[in-house]
């Protein structure tokens, strides 16, 4: 695992907290000096470059970030400021809680910020309620080393509203916005049906505002400085892996790309350039054959090919890999992290698991891909979250792209679909930088 790189154009900042190199290949480099060398941040230097500056008009930033147009990095891609001026105008006193809860195994954007800049972090959760008015802050996160980082960070400089920090097990549903309040009340971190959500009926009773942890860090970019607005909101970190490197080793990496940067560009990056699919958005974006290459980092044009970046993780696939043993584990992995509230989430995810596994062991037959093509256009929003449709949206683009691959399987079994594990989701785990 390399650390984090950057691709944005010179004399642009970025979340390292620098000026970073020309756009191109040659410019990646590593971490900042901002990012220190234990791990922590260094709250001296953070501060010496604008950091946790007043807000005397919060409006205005809230204006600055509705004109840059920055949307939420949690995977829907959601407008920021629609969803602050929600909470802001709800009434009651609002919560602001960062969510750094990664249920996507093949994501490690959020435990990088927790773990490396905590103060950006909450910097940015400091503004957030600010803007809202809120009177409680609260740091929602599952990972130990993140956990420490966050705390020792409050204990350096503490926060006004104050601060919270709840740890849950992780789980991929752990981080859908209601399951954050419930947990936080108190519940378990499971998902409720909506209405309400949490901008109108939150945290305690509260409006509350649930923001992915990278959307505060820009935030939090954006106040100090205003002059890059468009550049920081149309960044991306993008977490970057494959079974495969050139030199037969797995590669995986964090980088930071500017939005529109070609997939292929990514691949290439990271060491996947002779990858010939991509799983996009953690889990959550599905599988993509021929013509990924020309794909953009975009939530609205990947969405338009039927796509969908999520998180923006992406995992590539090389020729020596089988699309159905992903799409196999894949859906094994969902159907295991089933929060077994919705009796349609439970039934489908465990059909679509079944028909894929039959798939991949040689045994499906006509009937079988046409009830996988059957429930992944019927199943998509019948669930109290998104794993459901994360699932379906596997199956699908396995038959959209893949249709030789499966027929192909058809009375035979090919080596990675032997390999595959049934639940782990091993495949797609990257390591925190």
């Amino acid at each position: 695992m390399t650390g984090v790189l950057s691709l944005l154009p010179e004399g642009r900042h970025g979340l390292l907290g620098a000026p970073l190199p020309g756009a191109g290949l040659p410019g990646v480099r590593e971490p900042s000096e901002a990012v220190a060398p234990s791990g922590g941040e260094d709250l001296a230097r953070y501060l010496a470059e604008g950091g946790y500056a007043p807000l005397p008009v919060p409006g205005l930033l809230l204006d600055r970030i509705a004109a840059a147009g920055l949307r939420g990095r949690g995977g829907a891609g959601f407008p920021a400021a629609v969803k602050i001026r929600a909470v802001r105008d709800a009434p009651g006193r609002p919560v602001v809680v960062a969510n750094g809860e990664e249920g996507e195994p093949g994501s490690v954007k959020d435990r990088w910020l927790l773990r490396h800049r905590p103060h950006l972090v909450l910097d940015g959760l400091g503004l957030a309620a600010a803007m809202t008015g809120a009177g409680r802050g609260c740091v929602y996160l599952s990972d130990a080393g993140a956990e420490q980082a966050v705390r020792r960070a409050l204990a350096e400089r503490p926060c006004d509203p104050p601060v919270d920090v709840v740890r849950t097990e992780h789980a991929y549903v752990a981080g859908e916005e209601t399951a954050v309040v419930r947990r936080i009340d108190g519940g378990p971190a499971l998902p409720t049906a909506k209405p309400p959500r949490p901008f109108e009926r939150g945290v305690g009773g509260a409006p509350t505002l649930v923001a992915n942890v990278e959307t505060l860090a820009r935030i939090a970019l954006m106040h100090a400085r205003p002059e890059s607005a468009d550049a920081v909101a149309g960044t991306h970190l993008v977490t970057l892996s494959g079974t495969r490197s050139p030199t037969g080793a797995d590669a995986a990496a964090l980088v930071e790309v500017p939005a529109g940067t070609h997939l292929k560009v990514l691949a290439d990056l990271c060491g996947h350039g002779r990858a010939e699919a991509v799983l996009l958005g953690g889990l959550f974006g599905g599988l993509h054959g021929a013509g990924w290459t020309d794909l953009p980092l975009d939530h609205d044009r990947l969405r338009a090919a039927g796509g969908a970046l999520g998180c923006g993780a992406l995992h590539f696939l090389h020729p020596e890999d089988c699309p159905v043993a992903a799409a196999h584990e894949a859906a094994a992995h969902l159907a295991a992290q089933s929060a077994r509230q919705c009796g349609v989430c439970v039934s489908g995810t465990g059909a679509l698991a079944g028909a894929l596994a039959a798939v991949a062991r040689g045994e499906a037959d006509d009937d079988t891909t046409d009830r996988l093509r059957r429930w992944s256009a019927q199943l998509p929003g019948r669930g109290a979250c998104g794993l459901l449709d994360a699932a379906a949206r596997i199956a699908g683009t396995l038959l959209t792209h893949f249709p030789d691959r499966v027929d192909a399987h058809r009375g035979t079994v090919c080596p990675p679909c032997r390999a595959t594990p049934n639940d782990e989701g091993r495949r797609f785990t990257v390591p925190v930088p």
